[in-house]
């Protein structure tokens, strides 16, 4: 064992002592060590525990320590700070930026476990409610989260399509002649990738090739191969393959290299039809019609039920469209966590071209997000009232987006629950849950007659936190069962309801809702990536809630409201 490496035990224990609020000064000695050693030319291993003690910076206590290290390649006193440790914990003391210190406000003010949950806090701007954090920190922990994500070879689907777009502006900016044709993943807008990748003719390669060269900056770094392809590194980490083929195959070679091995399978035994026959075809709709199937979207093709639903024609004839959304529902103010005003969130909803926003500020038992107290609730229904006078006909709804507690009720009251025009119920804590108790508390809250939105169902974080267990099946029977909308979480980190359960929702008669979870005016942007997953789940805006204008949004709720008041 080299000195490096005890250096470096010695200063993960006094980081963890930190984390854990031990004696300064015991802290301090460590990492006195730590720089002594590191400095020493002299090798610790081989040498006696008199030995040790004589060196400078090591006293009679650590000297022990470090011999019982040498000697049984053991240090009891990290062991025992490791397993009383969660291991997301001691993942965020990696992040750059943030000391321990740090570390444990995080941990034990806002009960951040994880990197994955440091990122959305991020997000939502919950790190500016603790005290030494400020906007530049929260960026800087933001973009270190992230470039360790990108580190691991898969990446929000967000992330990658910006990269794409970004890539084929470089290509374009240098030959407008140059086309490019996206297939596999992102052009399935999958929630998450492996990787980018083009097609391209081959008589295209040498011109591709002088412009990679070209655009070869800190953005794209280019690794030409003697193959018919090449691989661009991007400084998103996110690789970007191009594969070149005869422009007449182009057609033929992007449907094939962009469904799934299911998908093209499954087209394949539908007709005996050769490859060379396939090649000639002038379009993707072309190639279909020679399985006698209707054009079916990039999005659809993961070789599920698709080709199925393609031959007896229950594909919706028009999946939903961002244009088909006629308001925002689910968005946080300053009210909570939120960076915007409530009347900021406002203008930026009805200039965007919705007709109506519904405000959903975290309820009182989030207090880790600045929940609503009963007196500041019926402060921003106040004020929603003037402002709906001032903007109208634009509408804002008053909601709330209440947690559902542990054993499944809502946060408030029922008199301040009757008080909001609707409520998103959502999980934001205990998610350390068995399926049996995660499909419990969720149904309880489904059957409150309260309840209008089930909100991000599992709480997943793509790529850092998993899901909790539900069975999916009881708990949209509920929904159905209870005339509870389910969310189709927006956030490119959340994508929540998972777009492989939406087609049993609709089959069930339960309503989706694509909600962005905005916490600032800049969220709006994100019910772009709800509708990409929406229509992986076959979803038409005749299923999707918020695809209804507001005076049909606004009966939806009175009448709920009245049918609550006329059973009591």
């Amino acid at each position: 064992m080299d000195n490096q490496k005890i250096a470096d035990i010695l200063e993960s224990t006094a980081k963890l002592l930190e984390l854990h609020g031990d004696n300064p000064f015991k802290i301090k000695s460590y990492l006195n060590a730590v720089n002594k050693i590191e400095r020493q030319d002299e090798k610790l291993e081989g040498k006696s525990k008199e030995e040790l003690e004589k060196m400078d910076g090591i006293g009679k206590s650590l000297s022990q320590k470090i011999f019982q290290l040498l000697q049984e390649q053991t240090f009891p006193e990290l062991d025992e700070l490791i397993s009383k440790t969660p291991t997301g914990v001691i993942e965020m003391m990696k992040i750059k930026g943030i000391g321990p210190k740090k570390v444990a406000a995080l941990w034990k003010e806002l009960e951040i476990e994880s990197p994955g949950e440091l990122l959305y806090a991020c997000n939502e701007n919950r790190l500016l409610t603790l005290k030494g954090f400020g906007q530049k920190t929260q960026e800087q922990i933001k973009k270190s989260i992230e470039f360790n994500i990108s580190q691991k070879g898969l990446f929000h689907y967000a992330l990658a399509e910006l990269t794409a777009n970004l890539f084929l502006e470089f290509i374009q900016r240098e030959n407008k002649e140059i086309h490019l044709l996206l297939t596999s993943e992102v052009r399935r807008k999958c929630e998450i990738v492996s990787n980018i990748q083009f097609i391209a003719a081959l008589e295209s390669q040498l011109q591709i090739e002088e412009a990679l060269t070209k655009i070869s900056s800190d953005y794209f770094s280019i690794e030409l191969n003697e193959s018919k392809s090449c691989i661009v590194n991007s400084s998103a980490g996110i690789q970007i393959q191009i594969q070149y083929f005869p422009s007449n195959e182009l057609f033929y070679r992007q449907w094939k290299e962009t469904g799934t091995a299911s998908h093209i399978s499954q087209c394949l035994e539908l007709n005996n039809i050769a490859e060379s026959e396939l090649i000639l075809c002038t379009s993707e709709t072309d190639i279909y019609q020679k399985f006698s199937l209707p054009y079916i979207e990039p999005e659809l093709r993961e070789g599920r039920s698709e080709i199925s639903r393609a031959k007896i024609g229950t594909i919706p004839k028009a999946l939903i469209e961002l244009k088909d959304l006629r308001g925002i529902l689910h968005n946080h103010s300053t009210y909570s966590d939120g960076k915007n005003t409530l009347k900021e969130m406002a203008l930026a909803c009805k200039n965007s071209g919705y007709e109506y926003l519904g405000i959903c500020d975290h309820s009182k038992s989030a207090f880790y997000a600045g929940g609503l107290s009963i007196e500041r609730v019926a402060e921003q229904q106040e004020e929603i009232k003037k402002l709906n006078e001032e903007l109208a006909p634009f509408v804002i709804f008053s909601g709330i987006e209440s947690d559902i507690l542990t054993d499944g009720s809502l946060d408030y009251p029922e008199d301040v629950l009757k008080s909001f025009d609707f409520i998103v119920a959502s999980v934001h804590s205990g998610l350390r849950m068995d399926i049996e108790k995660a499909t419990t508390r969720l149904i309880t809250a489904i059957r409150n007659p309260y309840t209008t939105i089930l909100g991000h169902p599992t709480g997943r974080l793509l790529l850092s936190r998993a899901a909790y267990p539900i069975d999916y099946e009881k708990v949209i029977d509920a929904c159905a069962e209870n005339d509870v909308v389910i969310e189709l979480n927006a956030h490119p980190y959340r994508l929540d309801l998972d777009w492989r359960w939406i087609e049993y929702a609709i089959n069930k008669g339960v309503k989706i809702s694509i909600n962005p979870d905005a916490h600032s005016t800049e969220g709006y942007k994100d019910m772009y990536y709800g509708v990409c997953v929406g229509r992986k789940g076959f979803l038409s805006a005749n299923e999707t809630f918020n695809a209804q204008n507001r005076e049909d949004i606004n009966k939806y709720f009175l009448d709920r409201k009245n049918a609550i008041a006329s059973n009591k």
